[in-house]
C-alpha cells in the first residue's frame, strides 16, 4: 500500500535576516544624516553617543571602521583645505603636510540613498513600473492601453491590432475550413491619451517649523525627498519643482533636500505662491498643481519698495487678503492648490478653509503623522483625473 504524502504549510518563528555590522550602522546613519541636514560630523557624534548607550559596535568593528567603509563605498568624501583656503577632494594633495584639516561631506550617491529611504519609509516599497502619466478622459489613438477592444478604423496603427481577437473573429465569420482574414475581422485594443503632470511643492521654512520643541522640518523634508524619488522613478514624464519660503521664496534643486534647514524667517506665503505660479507658467503641459506644506500663518509681505511688512500677531487682514488674491489668481490659471496644514490652531484652520475656497482646491489638516501618506494618496488621485 502506497504511503500517502501530506501537503500543507509549516509555520516557524520569524527570524530577522542577519545584517552585517556595516548595514546595522548604515541604517541608523541614514536617519541621523537626515535629521542633521547633511552635517556628517554631527551625525557621527550622535552615532558615537548611541554606540555608548546601546553598544552598537565591538572591538572587531568600530565607528572608525564604519567611516572607512563609508569612504570605500563612495557614500562620503573628504576635502582638504590648502594654504590658500581652497578646498580640494581627497587624493589631490600629497603627503607633504600642506593640507589643513579635512571636511567630510556626503556624496551624490548618498543623497540618492537618502531619497530612496524616504520613499520606502513613507510610501512603502513601490515597484518600478513603466512610463506612468496622467490619463485624460479621451480615448482613441492614444498611447496607453485600456484593456477594451473595438473594431479597426482607418488610421489605426498596426501595432494596436489584437491578433488573437482578430483571428477569433475570422474563424467565427468565415469558418475554420475556409479561413480568411479581412479588414472587417480586425480588432484594435483601445488606447487612451496621456497628459503630463507638473507639480510645485512649497515647503515652509519659517522659524515656527522648529518651535515648541517639535521638529517639523524633518518630516516635511522626508516627504519632499520621497515625492521626488517617486516621480523621477515611477512617473518620469512628470515634473516636480521644489521651493522653500520664509521672508522670501526661492527654488531648490532636489539634490539639496537633505541639507534643508529652517531659518530665522517669517512666513511670506504670497511670495511662495507667486514663484510657484511663475514656475508652472513655463510648463507646456496642461495638468498643473501646487502642494503647500505649512504650519504657520502668513506673517510677511515684500513691498514694492523692497521693504518687508511683517506682523506675527494674529492674522493680519492686509496679508491675508493678499493670500486670498493669489489663490484666486491660481484658480483662473487652472492651478489647484492642495494645502497640508501641520498646525491645528482653530483660527489658522479657518484661514486655510477660506483660502481653499478661494482657489477651489483642497486642504488636509494632517499634523505630522500621516503627512507623507496623504500627499502620496492625493498625488495618485490627481493622476487619475485631468485637472481643470
Amino acid at each position: 500500500m502506497a504511503m500517502m504524502t501530506r501537503k500543507g504549510f509549516r509555520f516557524s518563528t520569524y527570524e530577522a535576516p542577519e545584517l552585517t555590522p556595516f548595514d546595522k550602522l548604515f541604517d541608523i546613519f541614514q536617519e541621523l544624516i537626515t535629521h542633521t541636514s547633511g552635517d556628517f560630523d554631527e551625525a557621527i557624534d550622535w552615532l558615537r553617543e548611541l554606540d555608548k548607550e546601546y553598544e552598537l559596535t565591538d572591538d572587531d568593528y568600530t565607528i572608525d571602521d564604519f567611516i572607512e567603509d563609508l569612504k570605500a563605498k563612495g557614500y562620503i568624501r573628504e576635502e582638504f583645505e590648502d594654504g590658500g583656503g581652497q578646498m580640494g577632494e581627497e587624493g589631490e594633495e600629497g603627503d607633504d603636510g600642506t593640507g589643513k584639516g579635512g571636511k567630510i561631506s556626503i556624496t551624490a550617491k548618498m543623497e540618492r540613498i537618502i531619497r530612496q529611504r524616504a520613499l520606502d519609509q513613507i510610501f512603502g516599497k513601490l515597484k518600478r513600473s513603466g512610463a506612468g502619466n496622467h490619463k485624460t478622459k479621451k480615448s482613441g489613438i492614444g498611447d496607453e492601453h485600456t484593456g477594451d477592444f473595438r473594431e479597426y478604423r482607418y488610421g489605426d496603427g498596426l501595432e494596436n491590432i489584437s491578433m488573437t481577437e482578430s483571428l477569433k473573429n475570422a474563424q467565427v465569420n468565415h469558418g475554420i475550413g475556409n479561413f480568411s482574414l479581412d479588414e472587417n475581422d480586425l480588432v484594435v485594443e483601445d488606447t487612451a491619451h496621456k497628459a503630463q503632470m507638473s507639480t510645485v511643492l512649497m515647503i515652509d521654512i519659517s522659524h515656527s517649523m522648529i518651535l515648541y520643541g517639535e521638529d517639523r522640518i524633518t518630516p516635511a523634508k522626508k516627504v519632499a525627498m520621497a515625492l521626488a524619488e517617486l516621480i523621477t522613478t515611477r512617473y518620469p514624464k512628470d515634473t516636480l519643482d521644489i521651493l522653500v519660503f520664509g521672508n522670501d521664496a526661492w527654488p531648490i534643486p532636489i539634490k539639496d533636500l537633505p541639507y534643508l534647514k529652517v531659518g530665522p524667517y517669517h512666513t511670506n506665503t504670497v511670495a511662495g505662491l507667486q514663484l510657484a505660479m511663475d514656475m508652472l507658467r513655463r510648463k507646456r503641459n496642461t495638468n498643473k498643481q501646487i502642494f503647500m506644506i505649512t504650519d504657520g500663518k502668513p506673517s510677511c509681505l515684500r513691498l514694492p519698495d523692497g521693504n518687508y511688512y511683517k506682523n506675527s500677531v494674529g492674522l493680519d487682514d492686509y496679508i491675508v487678503e493678499k493670500c486670498y488674491n493669489m489663490a484666486r489668481q491660481a484658480r483662473k490659471l487652472h492651478i489647484p492648490i492642495t494645502t497640508f496644514m501641520i498646525a491645528q490652531d482653530p483660527y489658522l484652520m479657518q484661514f486655510i478653509r477660506h483660502f481653499t475656497e478661494a482657489n477651489k482646491g483642497k486642504a488636509f489638516f494632517t499634523g505630522l503623522k500621516g503627512l507623507g501618506e496623504m500627499i502620496f494618496e492625493d498625488y495618485e488621485n490627481n493622476r487619475r483625473k485631468r485637472l481643470k
